[in-house]
């Protein structure tokens, strides 16, 4: 029997099975016509991007408009004037690449529309979420009792972990408690500290040594003077990865002080984590496996669209204990420990479906495509601070522990102020090209150097070789 006709002049809503396929079509045109120019876009251009965004500004529509004139203008007018963050010569923050599979995944998800924030609303589409949360925390090295949730990326991810410590290891009246972050830490971790209700003040920074690395005697020593002043010191950041440098912090080292003194070890791998996947990552992150939380960003190491990042936490009981509340308009919650609530687990009670994004693309290629992917990125960042070695007066900042790296031009006798204003002519000239987008950074004395990040799955030797040829010319132009 087939199903009634809806009128689509009453319900406009409700689109039927042609009009479906016609919106799909058309998106998907624009889409792989997108795709298909990505290697000749600008990496960045956002000349006029103001004035353009002031120029869209408008009330709320009463009426429709065709979808062709919605898509030139997402097409053709808005997404043009932005960074570039899916093409291959988008190596500065931190790449989020944009799996096309993962866009799939969304609109299957998204055209589903299931509740995925209890177990009994949608038993196996959660189990799969989890399935993808076990994936992960095999990945860091976790035991079989580590739990998780998909989060909109890191900054949530690093405030749950901050709750689940909080709740775990200081009093109901918290405000003695005290956490200490590295003067490179990701400055979401005091955001998330100050949200989660402790004074700015309770966050100490800590200096780091000459690799970007946290000082462990100069952690003592803040940890120490503050238990004297009748404080409670409770948490320390252990960095997997900087956005500034790509420093991993001594991980095995920071484990063993922090177990000697109480405190929760938390580890921001938002960047870095997913190198576990490979035999060089493993060894620069030794000792991930030993932190209490881990946060990692599946929309950087895994090239998912931006909005997808994790938590995993060592006992996920802990994780449970910090966020379980109940009503009696909710069903039953799962005793089982293999069947998960996810509301138990975080701040969220309505929550999108986020395992497809992961769950699809993991299965559709297998780890090993990522693998792979990864691996090229460690030899890309290799290939390239080589090459940077040989360029006369140029200094390495910060070599490449995973796939980041610093540098700077440093003419001799040059004043300071003098090589500042010359690295960042040197920064402006590179992406005026348009071929690659650099950033560039403040280091903790004051130097300003440029960084590179590799880490699209999109970017291969050809893009490194013209940032590479970029960077020479726009030295060479700077100095004369």
């Amino acid at each position: 029997m087939n199903p009634p006709r809806v009128d689509a002049e009453r319900f406009p809503l409700e689109p039927g099975g042609a009009e479906v396929r016609r919106l799909v079509d058309e998106a998907v045109e624009r889409i792989v016509r997108y795709l298909e120019t990505l290697p000749e876009q600008p990496a960045a251009d956002t000349a006029g991007g103001v004035e353009l965004a002031r120029s869209l500004a408008g009330p709320l529509p009463e009426a429709g408009r065709p979808l062709v004139e919605l898509l030139d203008l997402v097409f053709e007018r808005a997404a043009p004037k932005s960074f570039n963050a899916a093409g291959p010569g988008y190596l500065g923050f931190i790449p989020g690449g944009g799996l096309f599979a993962a866009a799939v995944a969304d609109l299957i998800a998204d055209s589903l529309n299931r509740y995925t924030g209890v177990f009994a609303a949608a038993p196996a589409l959660v189990q799969l979420e989890v399935n993808v949360l076990r994936w992960f925390a095999e990945v860091v090295g976790y035991p079989e009792e580590a739990r998780g949730l998909l989060t909109s990326g890191g900054s949530l991810a690093a405030f749950t972990a901050i709750v689940t410590a909080r709740r775990e290891r200081l009093p109901e009246n918290f405000l003695s408690g005290t956490l200490y972050v590295s003067d490179q830490t990701h400055y979401s971790l005091a955001k998330a500290a100050v949200l989660a209700g402790f004074p700015p003040g309770n966050v100490r920074e800590v200096e780091t040594d000459g690799a970007f690395r946290i000082r462990l005697d100069r952690l003592a020593e803040r940890v120490a003077e503050d238990r004297r002043r009748g404080l409670q010191p409770f948490l320390v950041v252990g960095n997997a990865g900087t956005v500034n440098t790509g420093a991993v912090d001594p991980l095995p080292e920071l484990a063993h002080f922090a177990r000697e003194e109480h405190l929760w070890l938390h580890a921001d791998a938002a960047y870095g984590g997913f190198f576990m996947l490979t035999e060089r990552g493993r060894a620069a992150l030794a000792g991930l496996e030993l932190a209490d939380s881990v946060v990692l960003d599946p929309h950087k190491g895994l090239f998912l669209p931006y909005g997808n990042g994790a938590l995993l936490v060592r006992d996920g009981q802990a994780l449970r204990r910090a966020h379980t509340f109940g009503a009696h308009y909710l069903p039953e919650s799962q005793e089982d420990p293999d069947l998960v609530d996810f509301h138990l687990y975080g701040p969220e009670l309505s929550k999108p479906y986020r395992g497809l994004r992961a769950w699809l693309p993991l299965e559709l290629y297998g780890a090993g495509a990522f693998r792979r992917a990864l691996d090229e990125k460690l030899d890309l960042a290799r290939w390239i601070a080589g090459e940077l070695r040989e360029i006369e007066h140029l200094a390495m900042v910060a070599e490449p522990e995973l796939s980041l790296l610093a540098f700077r031009l440093e003419p001799p006798g040059m004043p300071e102020a003098e090589r500042d204003r010359l690295n960042r002519e040197i920064l402006a000239r590179v992406n005026a090209r348009q071929r690659v987008f650099l950033t560039g950074t403040v280091l903790p004395d004051e130097r300003f150097v440029l960084r590179i990040c590799v880490l699209s799955f999109r970017t291969h030797q050809d893009r490194m070789e013209m940032a590479l040829e970029d960077l020479r010319t726009a030295i060479r132009d700077s100095l004369t």
